[in-house]
């Protein structure tokens, strides 16, 4: 079961399927909430606000967002008519099956594919243990794994 995290308040019509793992947005239809790239990473907005600078300026948008895989603190400010970026990013839920030594967690989709390539995440911290007492006390966990420029990490689980 994937789901596309889609934000209702943009236009994605200019965005080439599959051709890029960002999409192109002016940085004043971002808002609250929203997703953007700072720094080459992708980010949750939590905070936007715009000045106005002086007679002939354009307004800036100051942007407080955090790295949506470990949750570091990102600044940046752009000029609301400029462009920027707004990453791609997908969830899927997988049931976990198992952990092997080394920190990999097998995983089967609902068509009962399976994946062997993902580690243990290492945020938040002691969160992998959390997940390897959860998995030996032997119950049916299903993980969500959240998939953004490149990069796949688990975010969140449940028991079944």
């Amino acid at each position: 079961n994937q789901e596309t995290i889609i934000m209702e308040d943009y236009d994605f019509s200019q965005a080439e399927a599959g051709a890029s793992e960002t999409i192109p947005m002016e940085a004043g239809q971002i808002k609250k909430g929203g997703l953007i790239m700072i720094k080459g990473q992708p980010c949750k907005v939590a905070e936007v606000s715009t000045s106005k600078t002086g007679k002939h300026g354009h307004a800036k948008c100051n942007f407080i967002a955090y790295n949506i895989f470990n949750n570091k603190k990102l600044e940046d400010m752009i000029p609301s008519t400029h462009g920027t970026t707004v990453p791609i990013v997908t969830r899927t839920e997988y049931t976990l099956i198992d952990i092997s030594d080394e920190d990999y967690v097998s995983l089967m989709d609902d068509d009962g594919n399976t994946r062997e390539d993902l580690k243990l995440p290492d945020y938040p911290e002691n969160y992998d243990h959390e997940l390897k007492e959860t998995f030996e006390s032997g119950e049916t966990i299903l993980v969500t794994v959240l998939k953004a420029c490149g990069k796949e990490q688990i975010i969140s689980h449940k028991k079944e």
